[in-house]
């Protein structure tokens, strides 16, 4: 009897236990993909078909498409407000981006998104580009919330040799393994040490933890000004059929991307942590297009590249993938920006959106999961009293005006558009086997069954079309007295200035505007600090404020003096 009664006992206990994780399930591993630079038409899942990115589509056209989503128009900006969920205006980081010998970095008040997922026990590492500042070690990603970090500080490197030229002419190697300058590297392709990386991490991650991993890719960014696309040979002649060999080159770059994609869902699968896994994919900001940056990505049809305040500068490629959202496959055309990632995950994570303290993101997670309209109905795209531009979407309406600054050069449409490829490998029922093919695909449909069930619906639905260019199409918006109004559902190619037609509506947005700017922080921009200089430190980018001024300098700084003494100049 006695026997009997354990018996059951420990049945109840178990019913009990099964119910309860089934009630408290282990948070999701979350997995952010960040190309950098990539372009609004680079990704096939917006309807090109010049560049086929298998791996990169298989999960969008199985996720959820973010097509109404919004980041800022550089990286440095873009990526505090990904870690921060704080728009850089309220961080001092609206302007340009931290250079190499600049003194200064995302400060250390700012709490970090692993931070915050820490809370929830989560194991953070990131693989790849920092560009938050290192001019003291304090700013690195491992005194940040990262438990490691492989992969660069600044703001670009060779994809071979690693090294790193930054204004004012300084250059030296910038690759790192935590704080360890990562010498083994030199040499190997740069997206290649990323993914292998990245496998690692996740192939030794102790899953009775879950795993935040935040792979920032360099590509598709230009490496240095004297060789600035560069992609393997052997991948580069898979593109023949693309006559300019800037974008053929490109395209090696992009593919070499969409590979790391493939590797890292499948190692997510081999690890049985797919099926509880959240992926979110981004650009950092729009393309460079037409040779901006020196390189030759596409925001067709969008107006404008990088750095602009344009649709093509900060309308970006992204979508989320998990087997926890509900009827995936879809576009979401609801209003999202790049600081709702930051609560989005948290929530996700089972963490408390609501107890970030004053941040800008909106918890999103709700909404993308059950396909529900966005609690966002405005958001700020920047504020750059450097540059005096500004922009701002409420609701449909965009107010802009100085979107590229002074430079009058970018404020056109750039392509290819893709959509009149001949070449066989260009063919839609090519593209679409090379999903349904893909690593990511097959992994994919371990855990989603019926994932591509709607592609070419997919597809089209998150297809942005505008028409030719018409001839009165409005040819800039230079005055920040009258700035330019347009409706982007109906204009999201930024044809038509509507503000002389609507100027209750010009003055909301202004009003909106107004309220921003009356919370914007000064930017924290500094000049460059000559002690950077890696001639100092070995040719090496460092921490160098941790140290004490280099010998080298106080030698040349005298020599200097004693030139002027000779020269008269005292």
């Amino acid at each position: 009897m006695d026997q009997v009664m354990k018996s059951t006992t420990f049945l109840i206990l178990s019913w009990l236990l099964v119910g309860l994780n089934a009630a408290n399930p282990s948070p999701p591993n979350i997995i952010i993909i960040v190309a950098d630079d990539l372009g609004w038409n680079d990704v096939g899942f917006h309807g090109s078909t010049q560049i086929p990115t298998p791996n990169i589509d298989a999960l969008a056209y199985s996720g959820v498409i973010l097509n109404n989503y919004y980041v800022q128009p550089i990286c440095t900006p873009s990526r505090s407000a990904l870690m921060t969920g704080k728009h850089p205006i309220h961080t001092g980081l609206q302007d340009f981006t931290i250079g190499g010998p600049h003194p200064y970095g995302l400060s250390l008040d700012e709490t970090l998104l692993p931070a915050h997922l820490s809370q929830n026990g989560y194991v953070s590492h990131h693989v790849g580009k920092w560009h938050l500042g290192f001019f003291q070690k304090e700013y690195t990603p491992t005194h940040r919330g990262f438990e490691s970090h492989f992969g660069y500080w600044t703001g670009r490197i060779d994809y071979y040799d690693h090294t790193s030229l930054e204004k004012p002419g300084y250059w030296g190697y910038d690759m790192r393994r935590n704080m360890s300058v990562a010498r083994d590297a030199y040499g190997k392709y740069t997206t290649d040490l990323f993914t292998e990386e990245a496998v690692h991490v996740i192939t030794q991650h102790n899953t009775s933890a879950p795993l935040f991993l935040y792979l920032a890719h360099l590509a598709v960014h230009s490496a240095n000004p004297y060789a600035p696309l560069q992609a393997p040979a052997e991948v580069v002649k898979k593109f023949s059929y693309i006559e300019n060999e800037h974008r053929r080159k490109f395209a090696g770059m992009l593919w070499k991307l969409d590979e790391s994609v493939g590797a890292v869902v499948g190692a997510l699968k081999e690890k049985n942590m797919l099926d509880n896994s959240i992926i979110l994919f981004t650009t950092d900001n729009g393309g460079p297009a037409e040779g901006f940056n020196q390189n030759a990505a596409s925001n067709w049809p969008l107006r404008g590249v990088k750095s602009g305040l344009w649709e093509g500068g900060v309308r970006g490629a992204g979508f989320i993938w998990s087997p926890l959202l509900k009827r995936p496959g879809r576009v979401y055309n609801s209003m999202m920006h790049i600081t709702d990632i930051l609560p989005t995950l948290v929530s996700a994570a089972g963490g408390n959106s609501q107890a970030l303290g004053s941040i800008d993101g909106m918890d999103m997670w709700n909404s993308l999961v059950n396909d529900k309209i966005s609690p966002r109905i405005e958001f700020l795209i920047n504020i750059d009293p450097m540059l005096g531009g500004a922009a701002i979407r409420v609701g449909d309406w965009k107010l802009v005006y100085r979107p590229m600054g002074s430079d009058l050069r970018w404020n056109g449409w750039y392509g290819p558009s893709g959509r009149n490829e001949t070449a066989k490998e260009t063919k839609l029922e090519n593209i679409f086997y090379q999903i349904l093919e893909s690593p990511a695909a097959d992994a994919v449909k371990t855990v989603i069954p019926k994932a591509f069930k709607n592609i070419l619906e997919t597809r089209k639905a998150a297809e942005v079309l505008c028409g030719p260019v018409p001839s009165d199409a409005t040819k800039s918006c230079q005055d920040p007295t009258s700035p330019c109004l347009f409706h982007i559902p109906t204009d999201p190619c930024e044809y038509h200035d509507l503000s002389e037609d609507h100027s209750d509506i010009m003055n909301v947005l202004h009003g909106f505007l107004e309220k921003y700017n009356a919370t914007a922080v000064p930017p924290r921009n500094k000049p460059f600090d000559k002690a950077a200089n890696p001639k100092y430190w070995g040719y090496t980018w460092t921490n160098w404020r941790d140290y004490p001024s280099p010998i080298g300098l106080k030698m040349e700084e005298n020599l200097d003096l004693e030139v002027q003494h000779v020269d008269g100049v005292y």
